[in-house]
């Protein structure tokens, strides 16, 4: 039996969770790409896998997909501004601005982009882009 795009979604969220491997969970999110293209989570998702496998370039696309899908979703703008630094792009620091405007909308994004980044600093520690767009965020 096929699972449905949202169980699949779903438990693949899950299983990141439980701290299985970016390794395994990145088929899980490409088929969930595939099979349900213009569904920004999972783009999310995917550009998140892909900066933790140390896969800048594809972060990069999968993010820009997110973005485009979801302007409003700070987390896209987080991990495109983090794939954009690992990448050597230009223009990050727009994305950074209406993540801060994002966070003046909804005071509750602030707390989920925050366990966010410690999540993903508990996933990679050496994770210096990361630190930055954390520090540009939180700091500044």
């Amino acid at each position: 039996m096929t699972n449905t795009v949202e169980s699949l979604f779903d438990e693949g969220l899950e299983r990141y969770k439980a701290g299985e491997s970016v390794d395994a969970l990145i088929p899980v999110f490409k088929e969930v790409c595939d099979r349900a293209p213009k569904t920004a989570a999972a783009w999310i998702c995917l550009a998140w896998l892909y900066m933790l496998d140390n896969k800048s370039n594809l972060a990069y696309k999968a993010a820009q997909k997110a973005v485009k899908l979801s302007p409003q979703d700070p987390q896209a703008r987080v991990n495109l501004a983090v794939a954009m630094l690992e990448t050597g792009q230009k223009g990050l620091r727009q994305h950074i601005d209406v993540v801060q405007q994002l966070f003046l909308v909804n005071p509750e994004w602030r707390d989920e982009i925050n366990s966010s980044i410690e999540d993903g600093l508990s996933r990679k520690p050496d994770w210096e882009s990361l630190r930055k767009v954390k520090k540009w965020l939180f700091e500044e």
